[in-house]
């Protein structure tokens, strides 16, 4: 491609946020009684924004940032300059590729342009004549890594977080030397575990020092000097004092290597099977370059990367990769649909819990920890409240231990988790939330008892999964002072609040509870008092389906595996037994009771329920490596003579859960499709790569087959209507 090219595809973008590219000459420091290094061109990428609007690359700001480098180049021909180094505005080398921008890339020529123009400026930064540092002192993702990989050499700061290759999960691969780069610099194991194993899990990324310690950068420096101790290693490297060291690094054509090179693979394809049943070709196409790689030189490399990046980009899985990633987890999680004005919210100094169980211990930390004020614990017995503060107090150790918090954190955090026997605790709190059995008449009970005590404007709420919460409310004095706010398990891991409005829940309550999530760290959505609310009405029609299917004599492998396309994380037996079958039952016969038949409650389920029994696989693998059911667990049993196919169970679970979300929007549970979407990514670990799962639906074709049309329109997580 020409510059002409280049500067066609920048100009579809006229609105970019641009990264500018801003160069400042510096003398460098002396070393060890030289004279100085000589003048080093440092470029810092940056978009005039403060922090919350991250650095991205586009096209424009690939362009200018291109143009810097052949100038830098140019004048390192003449001598002018003894090295260049690259690094970022605070917090932030640069966030990755503009996805907005890759995501509008309809036609497949622009596609192909915008990975050959990133290989492009990347090979120029790679070839200036002089040597080549990037300072890595913040986020640096995807491209932004890739930056750092293409220069010579790279420091990196101890405070930096949010390193890593995560095109995987986005439905790309890393295509801007990456995955060329990478295996060779840190061995071929630790790039599948970069490239493959972080971003397929959960999206995890890497620290500075986990960076470091992959030798993924030569050297590592404190924050408040960061820019300072980098520039004079430079001056080392390029005075010859400093020789930098990389014990990871590989050479291909090794034999030895090879083998290890081929065992990385053939891991991460296995791995990749495991996490999405290969439901998404990205990871796969990552692997395939890798192994292909191995004996190409960089440009054929490069040449087979934009091939497939532009491929890729044209995918529905990418697009809704896209929608998810960018449409609901970063944007509609900050603006929260039918959230009131956030004025209205109420302060919270002192929050009450009721029960001290585990899930409410576990509320209890979270409250303490994220809104650093009092919590007060109560039950019906000392041993309980002991039993829960107890609890409270050994994972504050343990994140202790684990330096995820400071000794004074951990101090004032278990300082401010107390316990009680007596609901008169609460006289003062803000806020109280149940945690205690999921029985309607109980939390009645509680809610009455803690009424007669706290202050008119003091909220209540139900952390309850399935019941209603606007029956929980009847009795009340002040039924408007409830809400819902339904935790999924485990509470610090599990980002998504169900937030439950009943018909006289009001607006000053409904605001305080969405300011009450953000201070939790949690992405909240609003959903209509109905049974089991978006995410357990979705995952038990689905594993109904399922369960409804074996007991009509489906083999269990059939029926447990027939969904694997759907690229879930684990398969609906195997999450039955997570959730606890007691509790799955218990939500499934609420469920049967609100909407009938479509949500049918297994005998056989119950069976296993009366006697003890936990899961319907056995606790180990058969010899030939595979599930069970133990033969005395399958002589409790009974059976129709009705089995399906694998395709049959698979089809059938779409078709359901079709029905299910097409009745849920009828009747107003929640605002639109991307509020089903966000709650069963961030809720239910549903893939990123699905798009959610409406995206899913309307790409096999549920939508139309059971709705008569589509769950979001065409161009929103797939391509645009011709």
């Amino acid at each position: 491609m020409s510059a002409t090219d280049f500067r066609k595809l920048a100009d579809l973008f006229p609105d970019e946020t641009v990264t500018h590219s801003y160069v400042q000459d510096i003398e460098l420091p002396a070393t060890a009684g030289q004279p100085s290094a000589g003048t080093f061109a440092l470029i810092t990428l940056d978009n005039d924004l403060d922090h919350s609007k991250p650095t991205t690359l586009g096209p424009n700001t690939l362009v200018e940032l291109g143009t810097v480098l052949e100038g830098l180049k140019e004048r390192a021909a003449r001598g002018e300059i003894a090295g260049v180094g690259v690094t970022g505005k605070p917090y932030f080398l640069v966030a990755g590729a503009d996805l907005s921008a890759v995501k509008s890339l309809s036609n497949r020529d622009h596609g192909l342009w915008m990975a050959q123009l990133g290989h492009d400026v990347y090979a120029t930064l790679a070839n200036l004549g002089v040597p080549s540092f990037a300072f890595i002192n913040g986020v640096a993702l995807g491209g932004g890594l890739e930056i750092a990989l293409q220069s010579t050499y790279r420091t990196v700061s101890t405070g930096a977080g949010a390193l890593a290759l995560p095109e995987a999960v986005l439905g790309l691969v890393p295509g801007w030397g990456g995955v060329y780069i990478l295996p060779r610099l840190i061995g071929p194991e630790n790039a599948v575990k970069v490239m493959i194993e972080n971003p397929l899990s959960n999206n995890r990324t890497l620290t500075g020092p986990q960076a470091f310690g992959l030798g993924i950068a030569d050297a590592m420096f404190e924050p408040a000097d960061f820019l300072e101790q980098s520039l004079a290693w430079a001056a080392g490297v390029i005075s010859g004092s400093i020789s930098p060291e990389r014990p990871n690094a590989v050479d291909p054509s090794d034999p030895a290597v090879a083998g290890r090179w081929a065992g990385a693979v053939a891991a991460g394809r296995a791995f990749v099977d495991s996490k999405t049943s290969n439901a998404s070709p990205a990871p796969a196409k990552v692997l395939d370059i890798m192994e292909a790689n191995r004996t190409m030189s960089q440009a054929d490399s490069a040449a087979l990367e934009c091939e497939t990046l532009a491929g890729l980009m044209q995918t529905d899985e990418f697009r809704s990769t896209v929608y998810a990633f960018l449409d609901l987890v970063q944007k509609r999680t900050k603006r929260p649909a039918g959230a009131p004005d956030r004025k209205l919210a109420r302060p919270v100094t002192k929050v009450g819990v009721v029960g001290a169980g585990l899930m409410a211990s576990q509320l209890a930390l979270l409250f303490a920890r994220q809104l650093k004020v009092p919590v007060v614990m109560t039950d019906i017995d000392q041993a309980r409240v002991d039993k829960g503060v107890g609890y409270v107090h050994a994972e504050v150790d343990k994140l202790l231990a684990k330096k995820r918090i400071s000794p004074d954190a951990a101090n004032r955090t278990r300082a401010l988790v107390t316990g009680s026997v007596s609901k008169e605790a609460f006289a003062d709190a803000d806020f109280v939330i149940e945690a205690v059995f999921e029985e309607l008449n109980v939390k009645k009970q509680v809610f009455a008892e803690v009424e007669a005590i706290v202050s008119p404007e003091c909220i209540l709420a139900t952390n309850t999964s399935s019941l209603s919460v606007t029956a929980m409310a009847e009795d009340l004095a002040h039924p408007e002072r409830l809400v819902g706010f339904h935790f999924f398990n485990p509470v610090a891991v599990m980002p998504l609040l169900e937030i439950v409005r009943a018909p006289k829940t009001d607006d000053a309550v409904l605001a305080t509870a969405f300011e009450l999530a953000k201070g939790l760290k949690k992405s909240a959505v609003l959903v209509k008092d109905a049974a089991a609310f978006v995410v357990n009405r979705i995952l038990l029609r689905l594993m109904g389906e399922v369960t409804a299917a074996f007991d009509e004599g489906t083999p269990a492998e059939v029926a447990d595996n027939a969904l694997r396309p759907m690229g879930l994380p684990m398969t609906p037996f195997t999450l039955g037994a997570m959730v606890g079958l007691p509790v799955a039952q218990h939500v499934q016969e609420s469920l049967h009771a609100a909407f009938g038949d479509r949500f049918t409650v297994s005998q056989n389920l119950q069976k296993l329920i009366d006697n003890g029994i936990r899961s319907l696989w056995a606790p180990e693998k058969s010899p030939d490596g595979k599930p069970f059911i133990p033969a005395e667990t399958l002589a409790l049993l009974s059976f129709g003579t009705s089995p399906s196919t694998a395709e049959e169970v698979l089809r059938r679970t779409q078709d359901a859960l079709a029905e299910e979300i097409g009745l849920m929007l009828e009747e107003g549970v929640v605002a639109g499709p991307e509020d089903i979407d966000l709650c069963m990514i961030l809720g239910a670990g549903w893939p990123m790569f699905l798009g959610g799962i409406t995206p899913y639906l309307d790409r096999v074709g549920a939508s139309e087959r059971v709705n008569g049309k589509r769950f979001l329109a065409p161009g929103v997580a797939s391509a645009a209507a011709a």
